[in-house]
Formats: structure tokens, C-alpha cells, sequence
């Protein structure tokens, strides 16, 4: 994403890290652009203007596997004050002339950290006591601190917990500050970027929408652009801001894969053809998606069928249209993040997002995804931001490939009608009692399991039926919501006695991680 000269950002270094994304997203709650690159790909020429403190990521190597990862220690030479967390912390003291060893006692978990000297780093982190709860992840540490660096704060195992070069600004905590569990960890990451980087507040839901409307004209030029809209909170978003940014030249277009909630399509077409007045194609395609998923049941193959047959739709009607040469779609950060390793790092790969690792390989279109470096919650009040209502901003998240994920094994006509009432009646429900607005997702899941059951003194063998109901700030974790067993109560009795194919409901307890939140 470029950005105006004057303003700066945050460039965060990942190693590999699980928590680098929640870095990135910290900076940004405090009203500043940042952005991750991998440790493999960032150049001492990378590094310009606009680049006003660094952040050095964790991540699971240790200091000594030098041909595992890199870092132009020529970076330590530009006078950009440099925050290391975790790994980060090591390898700015090992470049800096510091010494690295394993720990005789490894810490992961909560430990307390004990004040040493004042810092900037550290004001008003410690307040009213001179120790913080923090959490630690490490079985390496700092052992011998590099020349002119000093202790600021140590703990049980690591006594060099938080350093300074007060001269250079480089500045190292042996914990991460970025998560919840660390105490005031906030206060860390905003002392860095205001009191040491002198970052001036930049990132606002209105300066991204006035820089991402820039983007997307000085990207596509006079070019006629098609997007892919599903009527979920991405793509509407999507759609709205490239209407903004290019009027009639955006077309959009719906595709009916037969895999959508039930009613999907009419909401759709109602709200933004007639409603907000876009150039929007209806293509009714489910004989097409549905003979395509026949018989299939591995869960990468769905999502790479789907993923095709979207663009080869899409190339259809662009060819239709004329002089398309762009393709939008509502990729965001944690799609990225989940299908490929974003920064090139360590991170392993856990799925393909039919508009990432599901779109083939070459593409007549060019793709345009303004929203790629965003979270959930920041494209929500970016769609705000776009004059879009509540109702469509606050809609759950609803995967691409749609019902496709959401029944495990072959896919049916059959299974896809029961699946979309038994879906249907869970919404409604957590309408009806005032929890949608709770929750971050829900939906329910058909399994490949039928189950015996009494119902009338008949005996049944029918299909069992999972509901899933998360909390989540970004959707990069989550957590099941719980449910008062009243409510478990009429919702299992409501789909069970409404709805014939299914005889059993049951609830997933589990988090992210382990699993994922779709099922597939």
C-alpha cells in the first residue's frame, strides 16, 4: 500500500512469529500505519522515508541458525530506532555484539518482570509498581548485553527482560508486549512508536478510505473493472469503494454457486442493484458449481474447484463487458495469512481462500484487492467510513466457497437444502434472542454421519447436524460463545422437529487454535 512521504509508518520484520499480525494490528489501533515484511525479503534499499521505527518480530529459530534467516545489519547503521520482541530482542543484541545461550530454565507462560532502571520505553508501563505480569515464550535469552545497551528490567530466568541503547534507540523485550495476557504490554508499543519513532497519528478509517480511493484510480487507470460480490462484508466493502473510486466503470458481478444461505441471492440483488444503484450481473451458476463438486469430497479440491470456476465466470462476462482487464475481490490480512505465508516466513501455510490459494495460476485479469492488508474490524469501519449500513457491515462472515466447507465429504442436493434451513433457523434464532450481535460467526455444519433416533416411537437414521458460534477480535483466534442451556435447548428442538434429514445436534467447543472456524 504506498503512502504519502510525509507520513510514517511502522515496518515490522517477521521471523516467523504466530503474534507478528497482532503487532501490525496494535500499531494500527493506535491510529498508525504499519506493515510486515519478511526477514527474507527486506533490503537495505527498502528501507525509505516513510519508515520511521522498526519492529523485530519473534519467531521460532534460535540466533545461531544463521543460514535459517536474514537481516542486513547495515539496517542497524540508518538511525531508525529499532524494537526487537522475543527473537527480535536476541538477534538485536547478537548484531549489536551481545552474546545469546540457551536458558537453563525456558519460560512460556506468565512470569513477572522486575523494574531496573527508567526508560522511555517503559513510562508509565510499570504505574504504581515496580513489577508486571507478562508473558514470556522462550527457551533462549540474552546472556551478555551488548556494549553501551543497559538492563531496564529482568525476571527469574531472564535478567535482561527489557534493554536500551538509549543513543542508538534500539530497545529489546524478552516478552510480547502485543498480547493480551501481558500486562499494560499497550503501553510498550505505544511508548516505542510516539516517545521514540515521534510518529505522528496517521491511520484513521477516513485518511485509509481517501488513500485506498487514490490507490485503486492510480491502479486501474481508465480500465473497466469487474468485482466478484457476495453480498458478505468484504465484497461489499469492496464494491462500495471501488463504486466511490470509479463510478460506472465498476462492474459487479454475483454468482449464484447454489451454495449460498438461503434467500442469499434475492437479499443480494435487492440491495445492491435496486438499492444502492451498481452496475450488478446476476449469473445463476448452480447447475455449473454442482456438477463441477460432484462426487468430490477432499476439502483443497473444493475450494481450488470453486476457485477456478469463479474466474472462469468472471473472464466469461469480462469478455462480455468489454475491455476488462481488472478483477476486485475482498481478499483481507487473515486470508493471506492462512493461505500462504504473506511475508515469505516460516509461518506454514493452513488452507487455501478460494480468492488466494484457490485462483489458478494464470490469469487473463489483473487483481485488485484494496483491502489485502486489512482486518475484519478495520474493514467494518471502513464500510462505515463508505456511508454502507449497519446491516451489511455487521453480517458475519460468510465463507466463498460458501456451504461447500460447511458439509464435509461429497456434496448433494439433498444435503445442501437441509444445510441451508438448518442454517437458516440458527441465525434467525440468535436474532430472535439478541445474540447475533455478540458473536463474530455462526453457522451451522451438516456432518457425514447419520445417527440412529426415536422420534413418534419411530426409529430414525438421519444426518447429524453441528452448530458453530465464535468470539473473536480479528478472526486470527477465537473463541466458542457460550450458550445458556435454554437456548441450546430450543434451537437443537427447532432444527431436529423442523427440518427431515436431521436427528441430532451437537456444539463445537473447540478454539482457534486448534481448529479453524469453517470446517474445512
Amino acid at each position: 500500500m504506498s503512502l504519502d512521504q510525509n507520513l510514517g509508518k511502522i515496518l515490522i520484520v517477521d521471523f516467523g512469529s504466530q503474534f507478528t499480525q497482532l503487532i501490525a494490528r496494535r500499531v494500527r489501533e493506535l491510529g498508525v500505519f504499519s506493515e510486515i515484511v519478511s526477514h527474507k525479503k527486506i533490503k537495505l534499499k527498502d528501507i525509505d522515508q516513510t519508515i520511521k521505527g522498526i519492529i523485530l518480530s519473534g519467531g521460532p529459530l534460535n540466533v545461531y541458525q544463521i543460514d535459517k534467516y536474514s537481516f542486513d545489519k547495515k539496517i542497524l547503521q540508518l538511525n531508525i530506532p529499532i524494537l526487537g520482541i522475543c527473537f527480535g530482542h536476541q538477534i538485536l543484541s547478537k548484531l549489536n555484539g551481545g552474546k545469546v545461550k540457551q536458558s537453563k530454565h525456558r519460560e512460556f507462560g506468565l512470569a513477572n518482570i522486575y523494574k531496573k532502571n527508567n526508560s522511555l520505553l517503559t513510562s508509565n508501563f510499570f504505574k504504581k509498581s515496580n513489577t508486571k505480569k507478562v508473558w514470556m515464550s522462550h527457551a533462549d535469552q540474552v546472556s551478555k548485553i551488548p556494549r553501551n545497551f543497559r538492563a531496564v528490567a529482568s525476571s527469574t530466568n531472564s535478567k535482561f527482560a527489557i534493554v536500551e541503547d538509549r543513543i542508538k534507540k534500539f530497545y529489546g523485550v524478552q516478552f510480547h508486549p502485543e498480547v493480551t495476557h501481558t500486562e499494560n504490554g499497550k503501553k510498550i508499543i505505544s511508548n516505542f512508536v510516539f516517545l521514540i519513532c515521534k510518529i505522528k497519528k496517521n491511520w484513521s478509517s477516513k485518511d485509509q478510505k481517501l488513500k485506498l480511493i487514490k490507490d485503486v484510480r492510480s491502479q486501474v487507470g481508465s480500465n473497466k473493472v469487474i468485482c466478484a460480490l457476495s453480498g458478505g462484508v468484504d465484497s461489499s466493502v469492496v464494491a462500495q469503494l471501488l463504486n466511490k473510486a470509479i463510478g460506472k466503470k465498476l462492474f459487479c458481478i454475483f454468482v449464484n454457486t447454489g451454495l449460498l444461505r438461503k434467500n442469499e441471492e434475492i437479499q443480494v440483488v435487492q440491495t445492491f442493484k435496486k438499492r444502492l444503484k451498481m452496475n450488478l450481473i446476476y449469473v445463476n451458476a448452480e447447475k455449473e458449481f454442482l456438477k463441477k463438486l460432484s462426487n468430490v469430497s477432499d476439502p483443497e479440491k473444493k475450494r481450488k474447484i470453486i476457485g477456478n470456476l469463479f474466474i472462469k465466470i468472471f473472464e466469461r462476462y469480462a469478455k462480455k463487458i468489454k475491455n476488462v482487464k481488472f478483477l476486485a475481490q475482498g481478499t483481507l490480512y487473515p486470508d493471506l495469512i492462512e493461505s500462504k505465508s504473506v511475508t515469505g516466513s516460516q509461518t506454514s501455510k493452513i488452507k487455501s481462500h478460494h480468492n488466494v490459494g484457490g485462483l489458478p495460476k494464470r490469469m487473463k485479469l489483473k487483481l485488485v484487492e484494496p483491502l489485502k492488508f486489512l482486518f475484519k474490524d478495520e474493514v467494518r469501519k471502513l464500510g462505515l467510513e463508505l456511508n454502507l449500513n449497519n446491516e451489511i457491515i455487521s453480517r458475519h462472515p460468510f465463507p466463498g466457497p460458501g456451504l461447500a466447507i460447511r458439509m464435509p465429504g461429497v456434496i448433494t442436493n439433498e444435503k445442501i437444502k437441509i444445510l441451508k434451513e438448518a442454517d437458516h433457523y440458527f441465525i434467525q434464532a440468535l436474532r430472535d434472542h439478541g445474540l447475533y450481535h455478540k458473536i463474530w460467526q455462526a453457522y451451522a455444519a451438516l456432518l457425514p454421519v447419520k445417527t440412529v433416533g426415536v422420534m413418534g416411537d419411530n426409529r430414525t437414521y438421519e444426518y447429524l447436524c453441528l452448530l458453530r458460534a465464535i468470539t473473536s477480535e480479528d478472526g486470527m483466534t477465537a473463541d466458542f460463545y457460550e450458550f445458556k442451556k435454554s437456548f441450546m435447548q430450543i434451537i437443537s428442538n427447532k432444527i431436529v422437529n423442523s427440518i427431515r434429514g436431521i436427528n441430532r445436534v451437537v456444539y463445537d467447543v473447540t478454539s482457534k487454535p486448534p481448529s479453524t472456524i469453517e470446517l474445512e
